[in-house]
């Protein structure tokens, strides 16, 4: 049976218009997905970006910042791993990584569950992130002034206990452990309020349930809280690591690099090659060096912590 030539197929048409209107509703929402990334793209490439890729091609360069900079290959590097200084700046640097990680990621965690099994208070975290609100250099000029061996404050205490003075920041031996301490104070509530947060993630039935067993209190943190806090944990020792690699101010105000090399960082020793001996090149070499050594760090972490799977699923 043939249909009138007049006749209107709705159930044709329809389907193609709403795939019209499909489409144009995607390319809006691509569009507005695109302004709303727009400022975060611009700021990575300016801050980020164009700065790696600045300093990857000075690397390769000899440069005073008084003249134009001239291509010389990889000196730079050769230079660099023949340099007695840079190795015994990444040295200390490592020393001071090792002693600040272990004691903030250890005492954090250990004041994250006391903030989490005993109060909630916004009060008593408020009182925790507060030396993390203090600026690096305020924070290192106390702890100079306390530290003092002849004038400061702890040194007179110790004296009045019958342990004798310390020369805290002027020994070989206290000046890289007194740095790390000084900067374990600082950031300890921050990291401890980011443990806080995974625990937060932590359903309490499996406390109770724990509880209920009648598993010991270390028995729950050991076999429950710290494997089901691996993610978050992978996450504050990458940024605890990281931080710790870029450690500056607190050398540059307290000891500037001494006591005979004892606190000269790698950051201090890019700053010293730059800014006193105006060798840019081979200090953006440092850069890159350093930068390669932390992105090698940070996926062998986060592979070997498995930061992307949770017990919790």
């Amino acid at each position: 049976m043939r249909l009138p030539a007049s006749t209107v197929l709705p159930v044709a048409t329809r389907p193609a218009a709403r795939t019209v209107r499909g489409v144009g509703w995607r390319q809006r929402e691509g569009l507005a997905a695109m302004a709303f990334l727009a400022p975060a793209a611009l700021g990575f490439g300016a801050f980020f970006l164009w700065p790696t890729l600045r300093a990857l091609y000075l690397s390769l360069t000899d440069w005073d910042l008084l003249s134009p900079p001239t291509l010389i290959g990889f000196d730079n590097y050769v230079r660099l791993a023949q340099d007695p200084l840079f190795w015994n700046a990444l040295g200390v640097t490592a020393e001071y990584v090792v002693l600040n990680i272990g004691s903030q990621t250890i005492l954090a965690l250990g004041l994250a569950v006391l903030l989490h099994r005993l109060t909630r208070s916004m009060v008593i975290r408020s009182i925790v992130l507060l030396p993390y609100l203090i600026p690096n250099v305020v924070v290192a000029l106390i702890f100079l002034w306390m530290l003092d061996f002849n004038l400061g404050v702890s040194n007179e205490v110790l004296e009045w206990l019958g342990v004798g003075r310390i020369p805290f920041l002027s020994s070989e031996a206290w000046a890289i452990p007194t740095i790390a301490g000084i900067n374990t104070w600082r950031y300890l509530g921050h990291t401890a309020l980011l443990i806080f947060a995974g625990l937060q993630a932590i359903p309490r039935e499996v406390y109770e349930a724990a509880a209920i067993d009648g598993a010991s209190e270390w028995r729950i943190f050991t076999r429950i809280t710290v494997p089901l806090l691996r993610p978050v944990l992978a996450l504050v020792l990458v940024l605890t690591m990281i931080g710790s690699f870029q450690i500056f101010d607190t050398v540059a105000v307290t000891t500037r690099g001494g006591p005979e090399n004892a606190t000269r960082v790698l950051y201090y020793y890019v700053f010293e090659r730059a800014f006193n001996q105006y060798d840019f090149g081979y200090a953006a070499a440092i850069c890159t060096v350093l930068m390669v050594i932390l992105a090698a760090i940070t996926f062998v972490r986060l592979r070997l912590m498995r930061a992307n799977q949770s017990d919790l699923s």
